[in-house]
């Protein structure tokens, strides 16, 4: 129990620095909050409520971890890194992805609660 009480802790503090540090961060945790009563004006059944919070939250989860790719990249050297560069870019590329499915889907949902399927 103690260990699982410490990684809640821990969990908590780098979500806490994230939100400081970040300015995504910051975005995406409004968009989560934004999310929930959105998702059931546009959600057409439960399970579609639930999976329009999910992609937003999936959202936040890659750039935690786009975020914590670049904090880490940038401990180990300020100096420009093409290969680090790289790295950096497909963790940006994995948060683009995220958002491009999150969109979709949340289109997708529009347009369901419109009628058009």
């Amino acid at each position: 129990m103690l260990r699982f009480w410490r990684a809640t802790i821990n969990s908590r503090n780098g979500l806490a620095f994230a939100i400081r540090s970040e300015q995504a961060i910051r975005e995406e945790v409004v968009a989560l909050v934004l999310s929930v009563p959105l998702a059931w004006l546009v959600g057409a059944t439960v399970m579609r409520r639930v999976e329009l919070v999910a992609t937003v939250v999936l959202v936040l989860v890659i750039e935690l971890l786009n975020t914590a790719i670049e904090k880490l990249a940038d401990r180990l050297t300020m100096d420009h890194d093409p290969q680090i560069g790289r790295v950096k870019d497909m963790g940006s590329a994995a948060v683009g992805v995220a958002l491009v499915m999150a969109g979709l889907f949340w289109l997708f949902a529009l347009a369901e609660r419109m009628g058009a399927f």
